[in-house]
């Protein structure tokens, strides 16, 4: 909002500095060289004709001695002038000579200027007091011109702001309508891109929010039918069967399908209620190496089960980054898990830091990925292959965990093949502020 203040400002006072500017300058081009005949020039031009009769009959040398005893007796501003240093157009030459002399403008002021009979060399000249004439009208007009030019170099201002606003409300509207993937335009004339990155921002919030639990209801509405057949089913038969050992063989099965329904549906409510977790992370400068080496420890068993061997690439310089430990773990222990599925008989994760980011790979030496689900392998329910089932606890959930995870991070999670090993690489990529 910074830019919306100062460009107020520098509005408001650009207008009224400019505005004012302009309105002087007319007032100063309406009043400039500018004759104004008023009352008291009549009284001025009865007494240059006095002084000037007066001094008509005077010696040469007295003139300037009458002129300064005029000046002190009456506080008027005259002086004698030299004819020869004023250029007047004929037409106006022989008013010198007419009765009250001739009313003439400079930048400054107005004086009055007349021939000496008897001395053709020199002029008689007063100098007039400024008077301020008050025109109502005139400054009517001027105060309403400023105050409309303010209010049109407002309007200006305005109009982007208040189309980048109509643009936010059509926006909120049709997302409000169910048009989820509205979003508004970038501008570089917006005073509110603050506002507008963060409405984008909540805009994306809401539609991936919308799309993972229409996806987790579809899913879930789809994996949980068949748990119920099989304990309809098993009811079923456990009624009709006079075998005690058939109606508890039928009872086992009906507590493995309840114990796989709990854990799908604990799953896909921990999943769905991931958005509110982003709201609660507890952000800390972590070691990096070690975190990666608390995830390997949890990973270890399951990988000596295997025959995996699991190696680590990382910098002698110990880097340190703010995060949440919690999910951060999470999602590296997702990917090792993951990895130690495919894996052949390696695992290599590998620890990079740049001026832009600090990234953490897991390749494995597996089969790698096919190409046809890289763009879609971090999608909730996505499962890498058939053969691992919903029934062995797979539901296609830890990549897209780990997807929302670097959301929360600000970072980037991708999928390569072969990068590091012969089979699929993943990176989790944490950017350097």
């Amino acid at each position: 909002m910074r830019s919306l203040y100062i460009s107020i400002i520098f509005t408001v006072l650009g207008s009224l500095f400019f505005i004012g500017w302009g309105l002087d300058e007319l007032v100063e081009y309406s009043t400039e060289n500018k004759v104004t005949e008023t009352q008291g020039t009549i009284v001025y031009r009865q007494l240059l004709d006095g002084l000037s009769s007066e001094l008509s009959s005077l010696s040469h040398s007295q003139l300037s001695e009458k002129v300064n005893l005029f000046q002190q007796h009456y506080q008027l501003k005259a002086s004698l002038a030299s004819s020869k240093n004023i250029a007047l157009p004929s037409s106006l030459v022989a008013e010198l000579n007419q009765q009250g002399g001739l009313l003439l403008a400079s930048s400054h002021n107005q004086y009055l200027v007349k021939n000496i009979a008897n001395h053709p060399d020199y002029l008689l000249r007063f100098e007039l007091p400024i008077e301020t004439v008050d025109d109502d009208n005139f400054n009517f007009v001027l105060t309403l011109i400023l105050y409309v030019s303010i209010c049109g170099i407002l309007i200006l201002w305005l109009i982007p702001l208040t189309r980048r606003l109509y643009l936010l409300n059509n926006a909120a509207a049709k997302i409000g309508s169910g048009q989820l993937d509205a979003r508004i335009a970038k501008s570089r004339f917006s005073y509110i891109k603050m506002l507008e990155k963060s409405f984008n921002t909540m805009a994306g919030k809401i539609e991936n929010l919308v799309a993972d639990n229409k996806i987790l209801a579809r899913s879930l509405s789809h994996d949980i039918r068949t748990p119920m057949s099989c304990l309809r089913f098993g009811i079923e038969a456990a009624l009709d069967s006079k075998s005690m050992d058939k109606k508890n063989s039928y009872l086992t099965r009906m507590d493995n399908e309840l114990t796989r329904m709990e854990e799908m549906t604990s799953l896909f409510l921990d999943y769905a209620s991931m958005e509110r977790q982003a709201l609660n992370l507890k952000k800390q400068q972590t070691d990096i190496q070690a975190l990666i080496a608390s995830a390997i420890t949890d990973c270890q068993v399951l990988a000596t089960q295997k025959g995996i061997e699991i190696s680590t690439i990382s910098p002698e310089k110990a880097l340190s980054y703010g995060l949440d430990y919690h999910w951060c773990y999470r999602a590296i222990v997702n990917l090792i898990s993951n990895a130690i599925g495919y894996a052949d008989s390696n695992i290599v994760i590998l620890l990079e830091s740049s001026n832009n980011a600090i990234s953490i790979t897991v390749a494995d030496d597996g089969k790698g990925i096919s190409e046809d689900k890289l763009e879609i392998i971090f999608n909730p329910f996505v499962k890498l292959d058939a053969d691992r089932t919903r029934e062995q606890g797979h539901f296609g959930l830890g990549l897209a965990i780990c997807s929302k995870v670097m959301d929360w991070h600000h970072g980037s999670i991708s999928a390569a093949n072969g990068t590091q090993l012969c089979g699929a690489n993943f990176t989790l990529s944490f950017p350097v502020h």
